[in-house]
């Protein structure tokens, strides 16, 4: 799982390297964080201490599982310097601070 503006920043970075800093020419792994969804309840829950999760797997599941369990991006963090913002409890509040806004914005 990534952050959308790690994504966006990856990509930046990538694009704004030095060509002598790009030494890999077919592809660059970036990654940011792996957690359960129990492992997400836990981190919402300590925003909101109510929120329950309940999830049924579906078809989906079966594509997830034939990804692998982590990417390395070491190389992308030695070439030109990819880093990611957010980390997963960062991430988690980022997000619920930004659904805090757009509720007060829809409600006003």
């Amino acid at each position: 799982m990534m952050h959308m503006e790690d994504a966006i920043d990856g990509i930046i970075k990538l694009m704004s390297a030095k060509p002598e800093q790009v030494k890999v020419r077919t592809s660059y792994n970036i990654s940011s964080t792996s957690f359960t969804p129990e492992e997400l309840e836990k981190e919402i829950q300590k925003f909101k201490p109510a929120f329950k999760i309940s999830y049924q797997s579906d078809f989906r599941q079966a594509i997830a599982d034939s990804w692998p369990d982590s990417l390395d991006d070491s190389e992308a963090r030695l070439d030109w310097g990819w880093n990611p913002k957010y980390n997963f409890s960062s991430m988690v509040q980022n997000i619920l601070e930004g659904f805090k806004k757009k509720l007060l914005t829809v409600t006003e």
